[in-house]
């Protein structure tokens, strides 16, 4: 009813034995998807997943872009707005915040990214929930390499 859609990862109701980092993913890592100021266009934050030293999924929210590059990778973020009509832009308009430039990170001020795209087009935050919020703990578990992209 507010306009908003939500990506979860869904957990079937019979699961093999896996780490406890992967299954503890399950619906704990919602990925909000909002509209934007401008018409057409809707927006997912970038908030790469990391794994605490429970072995829980936590989430990172503020991290300068260049921060944002190592967590999740420069060639997948550029990727990703390389997708017709997709870009990687603060969150929020403030004068203070550095601009999102992935030919030059910036590595002073932590901000909150996120990522516009059309509201026409289904695959962008699909695949950005993946590279944002399942990777990396594909990756902490030893599943996926950091080679593999």
């Amino acid at each position: 009813m507010n306009g908003e859609r939500d990506l979860v990862l869904h957990k079937p109701t019979v699961v093999p034995e896996m780490p406890s980092a992967l299954s503890n993913l399950h619906n704990r890592l919602r990925s909000g998807i909002c509209a934007t100021a401008t018409h057409g266009e809707l927006r997912i934050m970038v908030f790469p997943t990391y794994v605490d030293r429970h072995g829980r999924p936590r989430i990172k929210k503020s991290l300068t872009t260049w921060d944002l590059a190592n967590a999740v990778g420069l060639h997948p973020l550029r990727e990703l707005t390389a997708r017709e009509g997709v870009g990687l832009e603060a969150a929020f308009d403030r004068p203070d915040l550095p601009p999102v430039d992935l030919d030059d990170p910036q590595h002073e001020k932590p901000l909150q990214h996120a990522l516009l795209f059309p509201a026409t087009d289904d695959e962008t935050p699909v695949i950005a929930f993946v590279r944002f919020r399942i990777v990396p703990v594909l990756r902490h578990i030893g599943w996926l390499s950091s080679d593999d992209d």
